[in-house]
């Protein structure tokens, strides 16, 4: 850039990216690591803690979780099990048939146990979670939603993918009370933090490495409207509202845009059509966007300098738009530390 501002906060930093405004660097997101990363990073930091990694990259972001804890799910991600396999407690079940696989009758909606999200969220463990962000951050509550993906769950995927066209009233009625259990349990996180949060992450994982999953006039149809009613929901307390999708999802984000999106993440840089110069020229007007740092081959395989040298080509693509960040939510142990510190050297 040929002028930029003076030493920005992490937040203003953070929300002038948003807005396409000027920034004095780039904003910086680590994301979500993988448990079994954390370790790694703090050795190689020689920090104790989650935070201490946060603060030695000089993150612009602190991610919150939103806290739930019923009998059968620890995360609200794995809080609908539709599965009888026990094994799906810890992870949503997409491959097994759901519990409706064999039910087309939307009457019959109410034979499954639909949990009451308001007796398994603590407003006052929302409150502390809030209270404990470092000063100064953009503060991230991740809430998923992933309204779709639990869907797809709940029939078994090729099923539900089928439904959309020969049960689409059954397909509808099960996404709506889907969406309308995460709407519940998202005010429930929105009242106890209100006015301490400054955006979320939501979202379902839409594309393959070579393109959507499904056709984007069906997730127009059937997805997209609960996207809205979420997105509208967040934006009424204040937020801004970053929309996870994996894969290749070019042809998806004029959708994203129609319903209210500010940033689309996570840029999956070896996907089909996610080039960020082809993002760039075809939405950087309308949309900001937060990844980028491919995930796949340059994290895991390059080298500090093949790092440094990405960030550098998207910053210049990007001066501002963009959120420079992995192109996966999660940093997985195959990352060696030191180009996770060779991405973040462009913030010290």
């Amino acid at each position: 850039m040929s002028s930029s501002p003076n030493r920005m906060s992490h937040l203003d930093r953070f929300m002038a990216t948003i807005a396409r405004e000027p920034v004095d660097r780039p904003a910086m997101w680590l994301g979500l690591p993988h448990p079994a990363s954390w370790p790694g990073l703090q050795e190689h930091f020689q920090v104790k803690d989650s935070r201490g990694v946060n603060e030695r990259l000089n993150d612009d972001v602190w991610a919150i979780e939103m806290p739930y804890d019923s009998p059968t799910a620890n995360a609200i991600y794995i809080a609908l099990n539709f599965s009888d396999d026990p094994l799906s407690t810890d992870e949503r079940t997409l491959t097994k048939p759901g519990f409706f696989a064999n039910i087309t009758d939307p009457d019959q909606l109410d034979t499954f146990d639909w949990p009451d999200p308001v007796k398994y969220i603590d407003p006052e463990r929302c409150r502390q979670l809030v209270e404990e962000a470092p000063a100064d951050k953009a503060v991230m509550g991740v809430i998923w939603s992933a309204h779709f993906q639990d869907a797809c769950s709940a029939f078994g995927m090729e099923t539900a993918l089928v439904n959309m066209l020969v049960e689409p009233e059954m397909f509808q009625a099960v996404i709506d009370r889907i969406t309308g259990f995460y709407l519940r349990a998202n005010e429930v996180f929105y009242e106890a933090t209100r006015g301490k949060l400054h955006a979320v992450l939501i979202g379902n994982d839409f594309g393959s490495q070579l393109g959507l999953m499904v056709a984007p006039d069906l997730l127009g149809e059937f997805v997209l409207p609960g996207t809205k009613l979420l997105v509208d929901q967040a934006k009424s307390y204040g937020l801004k509202v970053v929309h996870h999708s994996c894969g290749s999802i070019f042809d998806l984000i004029p959708g994203l845009i129609d319903v209210g999106v500010d940033v689309v993440h996570p840029i999956q840089a070896l996907a089909a059509k996610m080039e960020p110069w082809r993002l760039k020229e075809a939405y950087g007007d309308k949309v900001s966007f937060c990844g980028g740092v491919d995930t796949q081959e340059l994290l895991v395989h390059g080298s500090p300098d093949d790092v440094r040298a990405k960030v550098a080509e998207l910053t210049e693509i990007f001066p501002t738009g963009l959120i420079i960040s992995p192109s996966h939510e999660a940093v997985l142990p195959d990352v060696p530390p030191a180009n996770i510190e060779a991405l973040f050297s462009v913030a010290q």
